[in-house]
């Protein structure tokens, strides 16, 4: 994991030099990549990324719409992986999504560059601190802090749910689950241990699996040839429970779907 680590991020600084570091003003990424497949980097990858910003003067931005608010075990998924961003987005974690709003963090030597240079920080528009979903944010937090929900995702069923998926590791469509805090993922492939996928074009698997996790009643993503899901930060290890032998009896039953699928349907 340290190696890919350190190629991973040697491909961003490679970037930067190819275009000039001049060029660029900011690097923009999510600590855990959600709508991307539950991407989880390895733990020496975003202390490299944020060191790489320093040297080249670049900006680092964390986009915390999905990890932010809980989702990790920590308040924000870069509080997990130990790095300061220069500015932090949020939206659907403020609310759980009962309303919508959403906002950014800019940090304050941002703010000072533009008073010192434009003698004002503009930052409000038509719809901006609207106080009703402003309300509902401010409630929301409240509740989050009260019944201890960070805390309970990092210490019990973050690893409660890790645990469970790996059960999944058996299952001959696995090739592997992973999940941090309460974002998790299923990848399947044909043969366990080999990346090979059911057809030629990747992506077929996924949605295959989702149709039968929803129609045994659990809602998840099919992205590619995975299903990832963002359980909400109340469950319990009951439902944990239930999720994961919903994924099992659906994987089950999609098993005879994807052995039939031929490869000359990619086309």
């Amino acid at each position: 994991p340290d190696a890919f680590a350190a190629r991973a991020a040697q491909a961003i600084e490679d970037k930067i030099l190819e275009v000039g570091p001049e060029n660029v003003a900011a690097f923009i990424g999510e600590p855990v990549q959600g709508a991307g497949g539950v991407i989880i980097p390895p733990e020496g990858y975003w202390p490299r990324v944020e060191a790489i910003c320093r040297k080249y003067g670049i900006l680092l931005v964390c986009d915390e719409v999905i990890c932010g608010f809980g989702r990790l075990g920590q308040w924000f998924g870069h509080h997990h992986y130990g790095v300061k961003p220069d500015m932090i987005s949020m939206a659907k974690g403020l609310s759980s999504g009962y309303l919508p709003i959403s906002a950014t963090g800019v940090a304050d030597h941002i703010v000072a560059e533009l008073r010192e240079k434009g003698g004002d920080f503009v930052h409000g528009y038509t719809y901006s601190g609207h106080p009703t979903a402003a309300a509902v944010a401010l409630a929301n937090l409240d509740i989050i802090e009260r019944e201890g929900l960070v805390e309970r995702t990092r210490e019990d069923t973050g690893p409660y749910l890790a645990r469970s998926l790996a059960s999944l590791n058996d299952h001959p469509l696995v090739g592997e689950t992973r999940s941090l805090g309460l974002i998790g993922a299923v990848e399947i492939v044909r043969e366990p241990g080999t990346n090979k996928r059911f057809l030629d074009k990747e992506g077929e698997a996924g949605p295959v699996v989702r149709d039968f996790c929803i129609r045994n009643g659990l809602m998840v993503r099919g992205i590619r040839d995975t299903i990832v899901c963002c359980p909400p930060l109340v469950i319990t290890r009951a439902e944990i429970d239930r999720l994961v032998s919903i994924i099992r009896k659906s994987l089950d039953e999609a098993e005879p779907v994807l052995r039939a699928l031929k490869p000359e349907a990619a086309a």
